[in-house]
């Protein structure tokens, strides 16, 4: 029997596709708004989903999370991520996005489909896929999982704080200044993720992230409980030779802190109000992102205020630099594959 295959081919089962979908607008100011969607699945369990409608007023997509959301003119498509693929009969999975609008309308899509299916509330059975004989594809990338070798960067809204779009806008232009400045003194940059930052709605109220103890002193209890969850949640790894990751909460407690290192910046709540602008000078906040950025690239802190940015210099950014052994950690360091 030696160099012969013997191949079975099993009929496809006829999956029964049914949803119901929830759409609802969080929060609405002018030109813009916040909506987060719950797809039902009431029919056979899911592996993957694509949940489809039209904008027919206008409304765009500017940044989502919990899916990878694409737009081409008024049509949407929302593909799950990672973690929230696969859902059971009964049920759900949810994501949310800001979108801008005219001013004027606003409504709620009209129709929606689930894997190609409408949803009405019903069931409906797919037909049965014809067999091939066409290998399948290899796989590719999902939509909204952020290429290789980039930086990825988070802000967690706890349960129970408010939405708030400075967040995100300001933690946006904090790396990117980074970026430019990596570029400026070391002649090689990163990559960001697009968008740059990604917004998860915590599964836990705010105290619970300052108040549960993880990590040791309680100067870390916020920050780890946020990692945690987005390594949970994410699939993240720490280390995570995929990308470097940067995490900031809206959230802090007595005492608590942040930092960088093994590819990794999780920050607490001042760093989070610093870079959306209402904590005080911006230069502060530049030269802490580059700081903590200089950790999770592998760099230790300077052992004294030596005009580096990995010392207390850094609070006088940009007059802050990286010297020659700092360059060379970086770039020949674990994530120096990750500066071009």
């Amino acid at each position: 029997m030696a160099g012969v295959t013997a191949v079975t081919t099993v009929a496809a089962h006829a999956a029964a596709t049914g949803c119901q979908v929830t759409y609802a607008i969080g929060s609405q100011w002018t030109g813009g708004f916040s909506a987060n969607v719950t797809i039902k699945n009431l029919g056979d369990p899911l592996t993957g989903w694509s949940l489809r409608w039209n904008f027919d007023a206008g409304q765009a997509v500017a940044q989502a999370w919990g899916a990878g959301v694409t737009q081409g003119g008024s049509a949407v498509t929302a593909a799950n991520v990672s973690w929230n693929g696969s859902v059971a009969t009964g049920g759900t999975a949810s994501f949310g996005f800001n979108g801008t609008w005219n001013g004027t309308a606003n409504p709620v899509p009209a129709a929606f489909t689930l894997n190609g299916v409408a949803c009405t509330g019903g069931v409906t059975a797919s037909p049965s896929p014809s067999p091939s004989a066409t290998p399948s594809p290899a796989p590719t990338r999902s939509p909204g999982t952020p290429a290789p070798r980039t930086v990825r960067v988070f802000w967690l809204k706890p349960s129970d704080v408010a939405y708030d779009q400075r967040y995100p806008n300001g933690i946006a232009n904090v790396m990117r200044e980074a970026q430019r400045f990596f570029k400026q003194r070391l002649g090689k940059t990163f990559t960001l993720n697009d968008p740059v930052v990604e917004v998860v709605n915590g599964d836990q109220p705010r105290s619970w992230y300052e108040n549960t103890p993880k990590c040791g002193e309680k100067y870390w209890w916020t920050v780890c409980n946020m990692q945690e969850e987005l390594r949970r949640r994410f699939g993240l790894g720490a280390p995570d030779s995929r990308w470097v990751n940067v995490g900031e909460i809206s959230a802090e407690g007595d005492g608590a802190g942040g930092g960088g290192g093994n590819g990794w910046v999780i920050l607490s709540g001042h760093d989070a109000d610093g870079n959306a602008g209402i904590n005080g000078p911006m230069n502060r906040w530049y030269g802490g992102m580059v700081h903590e950025l200089g950790h999770a690239f592998g760099l230790p802190d300077a052992t004294s205020t030596d005009g580096t940015c990995m010392s207390a210099s850094f609070y006088s950014y940009p007059n802050c630099t990286f010297d020659q052994t700092q360059k060379n950690g970086m770039l020949n360091g674990p994530y120096g594959a990750f500066l071009s």
